[in-house]
């Protein structure tokens, strides 16, 4: 019998790697306000090369101008995202990066958001760990964290929710 009115199911939507790279879970993360979830769930991501993409379609909120290593994106349906690069990275008051993106910018997934000169920064002792962290969920239930896993942009899902 063909079911005609039945409730279609949903896929998940995604959320993409931000890097190539290992993804790792957030509580693995060697600072206690990322690991403690004290600014949202999430996950993190060890990178192979100096740059960062856009995990997913949206709107750029926030970008930390003077420091240039972090940015915020809303997606398309309203989930507000923090895309942090490194601990201690603050310190270098934007020295070694560089952000391809303003507040306001509409971007798709895999567009490049900030690039850094890995060699120098990793020289100065400085882990270039990357944060994706959920700042707000806007309602969305987040179900999976694909942690340990070797991954790429645009093709790697880290994140699922509905």
């Amino acid at each position: 019998m063909i079911k005609l009115f039945g409730k279609k199911k949903q896929a998940n939507k995604v959320l993409y790697s931000m890097a190539n790279g290992k993804s790792i879970a957030i509580e693995e993360v060697p600072d206690e306000v990322f690991s403690t979830k004290m600014m949202g769930d999430g996950i993190a991501v060890i990178p192979d090369e100096g740059k960062i993409y856009a995990p997913c379609d949206g709107k750029i909120s926030m970008v930390m101008d003077n420091t240039k290593h972090a940015v915020g994106i809303e997606t398309d349906d309203g989930v507000e995202l923090l895309i942090h690069v490194g601990l201690d990275t603050v310190d270098l008051m934007g020295e070694g990066f560089q952000t391809h993106v303003v507040i306001g910018d509409n971007v798709k997934v895999g567009q490049l958001l900030i690039s850094y000169d890995k060699d120098s920064i990793n020289g100065n002792g400085i882990n270039d760990i990357t944060m994706m962290v959920i700042v707000g969920d806007n309602g969305h239930e987040f179900i999976k964290f694909n942690v340990n896993k070797s991954v790429h942009i645009i093709e790697s899902p880290l994140i699922e929710y509905k």
